[in-house]
C-alpha cells in the first residue's frame, strides 16, 4: 500500500534531517477523550506534534452531523498551517498502532488534495517495540501557509444516502459486526444498522499479526464489490470508515465516498428507519 510507511524507512528519513516532514500524533480512546494527549505529553516520536480527534479533527456537535462531525475546513486548514503544514510538506500519521485516528487525519489531507500524507504502519507501538527513541520534548514549530479547498466529491449527506438505498450504489458499514446486527451498541441511543448496508469491519483489513492487508488478500477481502460500483463508506460517527476508503483506494476501487455523519447522523431523524440482524 502506497499510504504506508515503514518505521525503518521513517527512520531513516529522520536521520537524513528531511526537515520538510511533519510527523503527527494522533492517538485517542472512545471513551477516555483525555488519554491521547495524555499519551503524547509522556512520550512521543521525535518532534512529532499531536491533533486531538474531538479538538481537531472534529467539528462541533450539533443535532445533526453525527458525533464526530467534519471540522470547519478554513479553520482548520490554518491549523494544520500553524504546525508546519503547507501543501508540499510530506506528513506521516501514527496511532497507537494500525487503528482509525490516523486514518482520519489521512482522509481529511486527502480531501484537501494533499498526496504526500504517510500512515506509519504499526504506529508508535512498532516504533518502540523496535528499539527507537522517543521523547516528552514538544518540538518549536514553524508556521507556513496551507492554500487548499475541501473537495465535496469526497462525501455524502444523508438525503444522498437516502436517495441512494433504492439504486446500485453500495452502502458499507465498517463497525463491528455485533453493533452492525444491533446486538450490542455502548455509544448511541439506538442499534442496528442504515438499511440495504454491507457490514465490512474495519478491523479485517488488518492481518492476524496486526498488519494492513496487501495484495491479493486485499482483492479477496473486498471481491465481492464490483469496482464500477458507487461505494459509500461509513461506520459510527465516520472516522473508522476511512480506515476501509484507505483500503478499498489501495484495492483499486475509485469511485468510493464518505458518509461523515453515519450512524450516529442517521439516527438523529426520527423517520429514517433502521435494521437490526441480517438483511
Amino acid at each position: 500500500m502506497t499510504n504506508l510507511i515503514s518505521v525503518e524507512r521513517l527512520k531513516k528519513r529522520l536521520e537524513n534531517n528531511q526537515d520538510n516532514t511533519v510527523i503527527v500524533d494522533t492517538r485517542f480512546k472512545l471513551d477516555d477523550e483525555d488519554a491521547g494527549r495524555k499519551l503524547y505529553l509522556e512520550s512521543h516520536l521525535p518532534g512529532a506534534v499531536y491533533l486531538d480527534l474531538n479538538r481537531d479533527l472534529s467539528g462541533k456537535i450539533l443535532k445533526h452531523g453525527g458525533s464526530h462531525p467534519l471540522p470547519d475546513f478554513p479553520n482548520f486548514i490554518e491549523k494544520l498551517g500553524n504546525i508546519g503544514i503547507d501543501e508540499d510538506t510530506t506528513v506521516v500519521i501514527y496511532d497507537e498502532g494500525n487503528d482509525m485516528f490516523a486514518a482520519r487525519l489521512w482522509w481529511l489531507l486527502d480531501a484537501l488534495g494533499h498526496d504526500k500524507v504517510y500512515i506509519l504502519e504499526g504506529g508508535y507501538a512498532r516504533w518502540v517495540e523496535e528499539g527507537n527513541e522517543v521523547t516528552d520534548a514538544i518540538p518549536s514549530l514553524k508556521p507556513k501557509k496551507f492554500t487548499a479547498t475541501f473537495d465535496e466529491d469526497k462525501i455524502v449527506d444523508m438525503q444522498t444516502v437516502r436517495e441512494k438505498l433504492d439504486t446500485d450504489a453500495v452502502l458499507i458499514d465498517s463497525r463491528a459486526k455485533n453493533r452492525y446486527l444491533g446486538d450490542y451498541e455502548p455509544l448511541y441511543s439506538k442499534a442496528g444498522h442504515i438499511p440495504g448496508a454491507k457490514n465490512y469491519p474495519w478491523q479485517a483489513v488488518l492481518s492476524a499479526d496486526g498488519k494492513w492487508l496487501k495484495g491479493e488478500e486485499l482483492q479477496q477481502h473486498f471481491s465481492d464489490l464490483d469496482k464500477n460500483d458507487e461505494i459509500i463508506v461509513s461506520c459510527g460517527s465516520g472516522v473508522s470508515a476511512c480506515v476501509n476508503i484507505i483500503a478499498l483506494k489501495a484495492a483499486g476501487y475509485e469511485n468510493v465516498r464518505l458518509y461523515p455523519g453515519s450512524f450516529s447522523d442517521w439516527i438523529s431523524y426520527d423517520e429514517n428507519e433502521i435494521e437490526i440482524g441480517e438483511d
